[in-house]
Parts: structure tokens; sequence; C-alpha cells
């Protein structure tokens, strides 16, 4: 599926022209189960080849009682995007069910280990590492005692964030309550060596229900490419709600500058386009002006890998 940026900030970024044929190909629905089943079979055998023990790892969590934590969870009343109800990362239900939220984890370990080779599967580690590298040289540590993770899956980002601000009362939401019982899950076995337990949200980051002027840091790790470019831009104008004068957004996303994705062999490139289905809507935005229009100043942009970004900006006032 490709979704058009809003025309105010529509990025001068040019498809690959295999891009309009991947398109066609992937609307093939067999052809598109084939690359979606192959795709999610080359992570697998990637995270088995470093050491990473896909299946055993999701079996045990899918062993643990994660309905209780997901109805404890769980905001009945929540309507979903109609964007969020597709198919991501090869799997049929998207991020609704408990085979992808009981994957995660893994899937990022395998999924990463090639960015820095020697890094093998502390490759998301390293990556993640890298993105508050940038954080801490451009804004500090400082005067952050609220924090919020976007979007924020089975929590790997949010425990990085608050690693990286201990002090403040850091706030995970996502869409999923599958994703939301893991990361509790998670959590559990670390509340007794942080100052404060995260909370755990369930909702849309249009609509985080949270106070104006409430936060001092949000981020968005990981999140941008897997949204239509209007969803992207709508929640960069409800993080400035949420945010403080002076209080910072961080994005760390995939960079459509970067060679890896312009060199990537085309059945790689149709294999990746296959789990993800707002990649173009992505690659299209301007994110930097969308940024600006949301009502940040502009944004410093620095790579924190050979194929990923850090975007940081302040919020006016």
């Amino acid at each position: 599926m490709t979704v058009a940026p809003p025309s105010a900030a529509r990025s001068s970024f040019q498809p690959r022209p295999i891009s309009g044929l991947v398109n066609f190909l992937l609307s093939i629905e067999p052809l598109a189960n084939f690359a979606k089943s192959r795709a999610r079979q080359m992570m697998i055998d990637r995270a088995e080849s470093i050491g990473v023990p896909w299946r055993q790892e999701a079996e045990l969590l899918r062993g643990c009682n994660l309905d209780a934590l997901r109805g404890e969870i769980e905001n009945p009343g929540l309507t979903y995007p109609d964007y969020y109800l597709t198919s991501f990362h090869a799997y049929d239900e998207g991020n609704l069910g408990w085979l992808p939220a009981t994957e995660v984890e893994v899937a990022a370990r395998a999924v990463h280990a090639k960015i820095w080779p020697e890094a093998g599967a502390e490759g998301d580690r390293k990556l993640r590492d890298s993105f508050y590298e940038i954080v801490d040289r451009r804004i500090g540590r400082a005067n952050v005692t609220a924090a919020v993770d976007l979007g924020c899956g089975v929590g790997m980002s949010a425990f990085r964030l608050q690693e990286q601000f201990p002090q403040a009362q850091v706030t995970g939401l996502d869409l999923s309550s599958y994703f939301l019982a893991v990361a509790s899950y998670r959590d559990r076995a670390r509340r007794a060596s942080v100052a404060q337990p995260i909370r755990w949200l369930h909702g849309a980051a249009e609509n985080t229900t949270l106070a104006d002027n409430s936060c001092d840091f949000a981020s968005l790790f990981l999140v941008c490419h897997e949204l239509p470019a209007e969803a992207t831009c709508e929640i960069l104008r409800e993080v400035r709600r949420i945010l403080r004068p002076g209080g910072h957004l961080g994005i760390m996303e995939m960079n459509p500058q970067s060679e890896i994705y312009a060199k990537m062999p085309p059945y790689v490139f149709t294999l990746l386009k296959s789990t993800e289905p707002y990649l173009d809507s992505y690659f299209q935005l301007d994110l930097a002006r969308a940024i600006v229009e949301a009502g940040f100043e502009q944004p410093t942009v620095d790579c924190n890998s050979p194929r990923h970004r850090t975007v940081i900006a302040r919020a006016c006032g």
C-alpha cells in the first residue's frame, strides 16, 4: 500500500525505478504471501545462525501468563486507526496477536545483526545506544522529569529511554495490547532496580490522552516508517501538544538517503517492502519540514548507523 505524503511535507526523495514494479508484484496476493513467508524465514534463519534461539525464546514467552497482563492494560474502548489494521512484518494479523508480540525481540536482534558485522546479535543494542549517544550530545540529560516513548512495542525502546533518564517518569504507549503485555512482563523483572516503574498506556500516538505541556522528551524509535505520512504528521502535532516549551522530540529511523537502500538487490528490496506496507510513504515524506510545521525549531539530523538517522527537534515557545 502506498499513501502519498501531504504536499506541504513532500520530500525530494525519488523512489527507486524498480519500486513501481515491486508494488505491482506485491499487489498480486499469492506473490505477496510468498514474499512475506520468505522474508520471515530469512529472519528466523539469520537469528539462529548468530545464536539467537528465535523459536525457543518466543515459545517461552507464549507459555507465560500474558493474557492476564493484557487484560490489565487493554483499553476496550480504543478505536484502531484504519492504517493499523493491516499486515506488518509478514504477520497477517499485523501487530494484533501473540505470534508477532512474542517474536519482536528476537526479530530485532536478527534484523539489526548486520548493521555492524562485528556486533552480531548485539547490533540491536548498539543501535539503541547510538541513538542515545546523539541525544546525550544534543540535549544532555538534565531537566527531563517526564518522558514518553510512542510506539513502544514490547518495551525495548522504553527500557533504553528509562536508562537514559533514570530520574524521569517514563510512559510507554502503543496501539497493541499484545505488545504491551510482553512489555509489562519484561518490566516486572526490572522494577527492583529502577526508581520509578514505567507506565504502560494502550492508545494511539495521534491521541495520547496525556496532558498539555506534560513531557520533557518524546521518542519515536523505528515508528515513522510503519506509518502513512499523514499519520506521522498528526503524531508530530500531538507530540508538540504534550511537550513543554523547550522540550525535545527524538526520532530514530531508517535513512532514505542511505546508499544501502539504493543498492539493495531487487529480491531483498521486494522482501523488505512486503513486510513494510508504508515504506514508500515514509521515504517520500520530508520529515524535517513536517517537524517544523508541527511547531518545532529546525531539527538536527545525524547518521547514527550506516542506514539510520537520528532527528532531534526542540519545541518552540
